[in-house]
């Protein structure tokens, strides 16, 4: 009945796609608990924004699956510390290279295999072996080995230290699987339904529809900030794929579902004066930013890129799109939420067009066609903006894209912006140098250790693919190395600030806005909360009231 309902409603939201244009976001939290009796068992029905690939993988949006599905080693608390998941305790060697992690007993994966330590060493070499595409760049350069000293000890060596290797274990993309499972199933298994050891597992998977997560009735290993032991209190969780926004927000109205993910910001206020329960978690990681290809294209000077940093009043376009619900982000490293930010990054340029046409005249744009456009030898000051449409920029980025383009505009930059559909943005068509002058995205993470995944110099030897700038400078570098192995937080986090002043006053990336994660729940579901490395939505705790 629910599944016929949202159909109809995906029809209805047609005519209503236009109004909606400019409206989209995300972020998120704990669900407020109230009246109402409690539901023993129950189906949580929940509309999702996009449906990827696998339930396990290295996009955000496989994390936020694989986390009902598969335990990690450690997580991360409201205050940003790492807590014990299936790891009870973990220490580094005095030198840095070696960690010891100490596994929960009595584990077990829902193939009915033991968790051991042997197993979970076969994880790490399965994500370094190409696995997980994240998981890999995140220890590529630190990574040795892992082994089993006995069965519930874990030794990992390092090439180098690596203080904050607990923190990033937090994100989903770390989920332990059963070795059997990966040893044994087919690669289509194992990317439809993993095998782990979680509060659900993968009972069907309906695709272009949804996606149905069973209880493990047998769950012995919630992390240490969940809000309960044992099983999960629902039978099923209804994982719907709902791209449209208005279709989620009505289907939410509607009651046809008990939670939506991406709630578009013009619909923020209205649902709240509707006394449903709104979350908005700010992503850490890199915020949603315009990088540089400063391998080819007038974006190689200098100069045209802090022009084009100066054309724009960017807190000007987020408000007016984002209606006071999505952060204004200057910073182009790192995004406000993350550990080690500087605001000095985040400061370093404001709207200001006479310094913008300044630096265009010396770089020598000093001619405009009939148009407004710059020119230079006759070429016009065209840039390319590709971008992932409906995937990495949802429909509010989308809107906030098309002010950036506005403002540039009124400078002389005529920028094409360019909606990717996600199958072909992902294939890589739009990553090369010659792709692109501009590009927009996000990369989520707990510490500032992001930086070296996007500014690590790319070689023939040792390709670095997301470096969406093509820069490559040792300083930086060495900025971001002496960050990611510093002994204390305050000098992690003094390196990391380096870093990101030295993208800012080399205009190499400028952030637009804070990626969020948020979420509309209906007063009838309670004990939903955001897990805090990533913002996705948990629904161990949850259930259901009459």
């Amino acid at each position: 009945m629910r599944s016929r309902s949202l159909r109809t409603l995906a029809g209805a939201a047609v005519a209503l796609g236009s109004v909606l244009a400019l409206a989209a976001c995300a972020g998120g939290s704990d669900a407020a608990t109230g009246g109402g009796e409690r539901v023993d068992g129950g189906t949580i029905v929940y509309a999702h924004q996009q449906e990827p690939a696998c339930v396990f993988g290295g996009w955000i949006e496989q994390a936020y699956l694989s986390y009902q599905v598969l335990d990690n080693l450690t997580s991360l608390d409201e205050n940003h510390k790492v807590v014990p998941w299936l790891a009870t305790a973990w220490k580094p060697s005095a030198d840095g290279l070696t960690w010891t992690f100490t596994l929960k007993k009595g584990v077990k994966f829902t193939d009915g295999t033991p968790l051991t330590a042997a197993a979970v060493a076969y994880n790490f070499d399965y994500w370094v072996g190409g696995g997980n595409s994240t998981a890999k760049v995140w220890l590529g350069g630190y990574y040795k080995d892992a082994k089993a000293i006995d069965d519930q000890t874990l030794q990992i060596d390092l090439s180098r230290p690596y203080p904050r290797l607990a923190d990033n274990l937090t994100q989903g993309y770390f989920g332990i699987q059963s070795q059997h499972a990966l040893q044994t199933r087919t690669k289509e298994q194992n990317c439809e339904a993993p095998i782990g050891s979680g509060a659900f597992t993968v009972e069907k998977w309906n695709r272009g529809q949804d996606i149905i997560l069973k209880k493990n009735k047998d769950y012995t290993s919630p992390p240490a900030n969940a809000k309960h032991t044992g099983p999960a209190y629902v039978d099923t969780i209804d994982w719907k794929f709902v791209a449209d926004p208005t279709t989620r927000v009505a289907a939410l109205q509607g009651g046809q579902v008990d939670a939506i993910y991406d709630v578009p910001s013009v619909q923020w206020s209205v649902l709240k004066n509707g006394g449903y329960q709104l979350e908005k978690f700010v992503t850490p990681g890199r915020p949603q930013q315009i990088s540089f290809n400063t391998a080819k294209g007038p974006f190689t000077d200098e100069k045209v890129r802090q022009a084009f940093a100066y054309s724009l009043n960017r807190p000007e376009i987020v408000n007016t799109i984002g209606r006071g619900v999505i952060p204004a982000e200057g910073n182009g490293g790192v995004s406000q939420a993350t550990p080690g930010y500087s605001q000095k990054a985040a400061d370093w340029y404001t709207q200001d067009a006479k310094k913008a046409n300044a630096l265009l005249d010396a770089a020598g744009w000093n001619q405009k066609n009939s148009d407004g456009v710059r020119e230079k030898d006759g070429q016009a000051l065209t840039v390319r903006l590709p971008y992932g449409a409906g995937s990495i920029i949802n429909a509010d980025g989308a809107a906030i894209l098309q002010g950036v383009k506005e403002q540039a505009s009124k400078v002389g930059f005529d920028v094409k912006l360019i909606p990717v559909p996600q199958s072909e943005f992902f294939s890589g068509k739009y990553s090369g140098p010659d792709a692109y002058d501009l590009q927009a995205g996000y990369w989520t993470s707990v510490t500032a250790g992001i930086l070296y995944i996007n500014w690590r110099p790319s070689t023939a030897d040792d390709p670095n693919y997301s470096n969406s700038a093509f820069y490559n400078d040792p300083v930086l570098e060495q900025y971001i190395l002496d960050g990611n192995s510093a002994a204390t937080i305050e000098q992690q986090n003094a390196d990391y600030q380096k870093a990101q002043d030295y993208i800012a006053q080399h205009a190499l990336s400028i952030g637009v806005y804070d990626r969020l994660s948020t979420l509309a729940v209906s007063p009838r579901l309670h004990g939903v909360w955001q897990e805090h490395a990533q913002g996705g939505p948990t629904f161990y705790d949850a259930y259901l009231t009459k």
